[in-house]
């Protein structure tokens, strides 16, 4: 099983992919033949290239001798990439609390060293306290989640969040609709202890927090929440992800990357600097206590 500090299985066949595309092209062969010597298709090899689907170390042996790789630790090199690729990644003790869809999210997450991410509805998860995870579950859940899995999916994203202290850090760069930091998931003191929880995150270095203020008579993302994740390995791509309700897309064509990286700088300077944010927060949260006085006023 990949260590939490290691490319996850998703990332590890995304850049035995790409290896082995650079080889076959270096090789001077088609994909349609390079299909028929793995016994497949031209669909199958580009699949494989792309990392979209688990290798056989046959398969890859039979490639890297059509590719004329001759070195022995090269192949060793790559049939233990293989070989790791296949393995499941850490959070699949989590599998009973999360779809199918969203193992791939974990595994880039998991290999990536910057994410920046455009957040509509939440708090960005790898910033959640655990109270605001737990409801946050309670709410977003399609059918009857038992408090263990409720739990569970709370221990997943505490663990996720381990990749903010790992060596070096993830970098994670936020932009943030100010009624998502309004709405009081949980309650208003799950919501207090989160907007404080957001003051001291920000004072990490390696997390930028951005507020778009519910004043802001329009901005450049009028659409759902997306990420952008980077790497640090070259054969590894940017990669957007877009999280629907029963599925995901994930989008690595340079010119989709582009598009939505642009997105992000147009917003980030569009609307308040992060040195702006923690006034922001502290505001939020004295209105919160303001609206919960009066509540609570006979």
């Amino acid at each position: 099983m990949a260590g939490r500090n290691e490319p996850g299985p998703t990332a590890l066949r995304i850049m035995l992919g790409a290896h082995l595309r650079r080889l076959r092209e270096r090789a001077g062969v088609s994909r349609a033949d390079a299909g028929w010597a793995i016994r497949g298709s031209e669909s199958k090899i580009s699949r494989l290239e792309l990392g979209r689907v688990g290798f056989k170390q046959r398969d890859v042996l039979d490639l890297l001798t059509l590719y004329d790789v001759r070195d022995d630790a090269e192949r060793e090199r790559l049939l233990q990439l293989a070989r790791d690729a296949n393995n499941p990644g850490w959070w699949h003790q989590y599998g009973d609390v999360t779809p199918d869809w969203f193992d791939a999210y974990l595994g880039l997450e998991a290999a990536a060293s910057l994410i920046r991410t455009y957040e509509v509805q939440f708090v960005p998860g790898l910033l959640q306290i655990p109270e605001y995870t737990r409801a946050v579950a309670q709410l977003t859940a399609t059918g009857d989640r038992t408090e263990d899995e409720i739990e569970q999916f709370v221990a997943l994203r505490r663990t996720r969040q381990e990749a903010l202290d790992r060596e070096p850090p993830l970098k994670l760069w936020a932009i943030v609709e100010e009624s998502a930091l309004q709405r009081p998931i949980g309650g208003p003191e799950v919501l207090r202890a989160q907007l404080t929880a957001l003051l001291e995150a920000i004072e990490r270095p390696n997390i930028t927090l951005q507020i778009i203020p519910t004043a802001s008579t329009g901005h450049a993302a009028s659409g759902g929440a997306f990420s952008v994740l980077r790497f640090p390995e070259a054969d590894l791509p940017d990669v957007v992800y877009l999280e629907h309700l029963t599925s995901a897309l994930y989008l690595d064509k340079r010119d989709d990357v582009d598009s939505y990286t642009k997105l992000l700088d147009t917003l980030a300077s569009t609307i308040p600097p992060p040195q702006d944010t923690a006034e922001h927060l502290k505001a939020l949260r004295r209105q919160l206590s303001r609206r919960s006085r009066r509540s609570a006023a006979p």
